[in-house]
């Protein structure tokens, strides 16, 4: 690529700003550090498991999400999760655009706990530019580095915390400072800390930019009902465009007069961007819809007593002084679609049993004749316990008369939470009960405390020889 092609990065320097939108963004930021970094702090009482809310177990196969236990069967869970995550951002972004990206994504949250501590460090935006213009003298290598010190321990708690959900807390912490831990808990700390700290101290908007495809194809969800942040023109500019105050261009009435809008050109929706954007061009694929520029451009009106919603959330439709129409035939199919989705998922929650039962029968052979003339079949037998008690179980066989049933031992099974047994399960069937090749039947796994447990059952199939049957008729 020539120099011609390339394109030189310009560095932003968001400038502060306050305003209701910017402690909105602030209220969402608190609560999701919160949540993100004291979830795997959060005790959970368990009978036989580490007592962490959440605790994602991959040694053992289990998810723990606070009462809710998942297992390596359950992962189509995981499927429903996403699908309701898409379908959710395609029903908001249909109605609010970008809200996601300006309130929830991490590359915002993080983004701005990196710009605060920029701040605190090396001041706001004025004294930012000429930090980054000025040479290299003590002050500025202690400034540059204490910024880029508390960015680094940032990045490394986010990993930490990040591993630590993969293991009991406690413990792993330890082990991580002892150098006891497995290696994908360095490897997986080492590289959140180092893209962490790239992502959100270095490439910043340039992730959002250039990286995220959400901004590209964001486009195709948005049409005229769709809420921007947007800039009324009209009132901004007038006949003969925004012009910065001036004798006889200070009040409203002398403004419009003398044909200008009320935008008195101050600069301050572009300061505070964090992308760098000029919102008074229009929508631009670059905006996040944080509304940091609504603040700005409230907190200019506020001060010259000129009425605020220059810059506002509106549709293409309301700044044509139309009505916006939030609920359309698309939004609507949306939020249909959704609702489904989190009910059926909510459902397979709430209906999963607690105790599985799985039958397989084994085939090689499939059927075989004993010395007294009976007939047997060989079933595997699996029981999982889903629950965090200790239960006691006992094997029948409904639907076979005169059946009897060895299950290598004695028919009482004691299981542990969250644990599971297989054997091998014989059925045997007196001659005189061979009526036909295929006989249908059950496997019930009845409790022995039928109080806070069901008893489950399973439908198998007993096979006898085509001769056995003919004999026998």
């Amino acid at each position: 690529m020539s120099k011609a092609q390339q394109q030189e990065r310009i560095r932003i320097y968001p400038r502060s700003v306050h305003g209701r939108f910017r402690m909105l963004k602030y209220a969402i930021l608190v609560l999701a550090y919160g949540v993100y970094f004291l979830l795997p702090w959060l005790p959970w009482e368990r009978t036989d498991s580490p007592p962490q809310a959440v605790l994602f177990d991959l040694v053992g196969r289990h998810f723990y999400i606070f009462d809710l236990v998942v297992y390596a069967q359950d992962i189509f869970w995981l499927a429903g999760v996403l699908v309701i995550a898409a379908l959710l951002l395609f029903f908001v972004t249909g109605i609010a655009g970008r809200v996601f990206c300006g309130y929830f994504c991490f590359q915002t949250l993080w983004t701005d706990v990196f710009m605060f501590i920029e701040r605190r460090v090396q001041g706001d935006r004025n004294a930012r530019i000429k930090l980054a213009a000025a040479p290299w003298t003590a002050n500025k290598i202690l400034r540059m580095g204490l910024t880029h010190l508390l960015w680094l321990l940032v990045a490394f708690l986010t990993g930490l915390t990040f591993t630590l959900y993969w293991g009991y807390a406690p413990e792993l912490l330890a082990d991580m400072f002892r150098g006891a831990a497995p290696f994908p808990a360095y490897a997986t700390t080492l590289f959140l800390t180092l893209t962490t700290y790239v992502m959100a101290g270095l490439a910043r908007e340039q992730v959002c930019t250039y990286m995220c495809p959400y901004a590209r194809f964001q486009g195709v969800m948005f049409d005229e009902d769709t809420l921007v942040v947007a800039y009324d023109r009209e009132r901004g500019e007038g006949p003969a465009g925004r012009h910065k105050p001036a004798k006889g261009l200070m009040t409203q009435d002398e403004r419009h007069a003398a044909g200008h809008g009320d935008c008195i050109d101050c600069g301050f929706c572009v300061q505070v961007c964090p992308m760098g954007i000029d919102i008074r061009n229009g929508l631009q694929y670059q905006c996040i819809s944080c509304a940091l520029c609504i603040d700005a451009c409230d907190t200019v009106m506020d001060a010259i007593k000129y009425p605020r919603g220059l810059v506002r959330y509106s549709s293409e439709r309301g700044m044509e002084g139309k009505k916006t129409r939030y609920f359309k035939p698309r939004n609507i199919g949306y939020g249909l679609v959704l609702i489904l989705s989190i009910t059926g998922l909510v459902w397979s929650v709430a209906t999963r049993a607690t105790v599985e039962l799985t039958v397989r029968q084994i085939r090689q052979p499939i059927s075989v004749t004993l010395s007294d003339g009976s007939e047997q079949n060989r079933y595997e037998i699996k029981i999982s316990n889903k629950t965090e008690e200790l239960v006691e179980y006992r094997l029948l066989v409904e639907g076979l008369p005169g059946a009897q049933l060895d299950v290598g031992g004695e028919n009482r099974f004691q299981m542990r939470p969250e644990s599971h047994i297989q054997f091998i399960a014989r059925v045997r069937l007196p001659p005189e009960q061979l009526r036909a090749e295929r006989l249908p039947f059950k496997f019930v796994l009845v409790p022995f405390d039928e109080e806070s447990v069901h008893a489950v059952e399973w439908e198998a199939f007993f096979f006898v020889s085509r001769q056995r049957v003919k004999q026998g008729s």
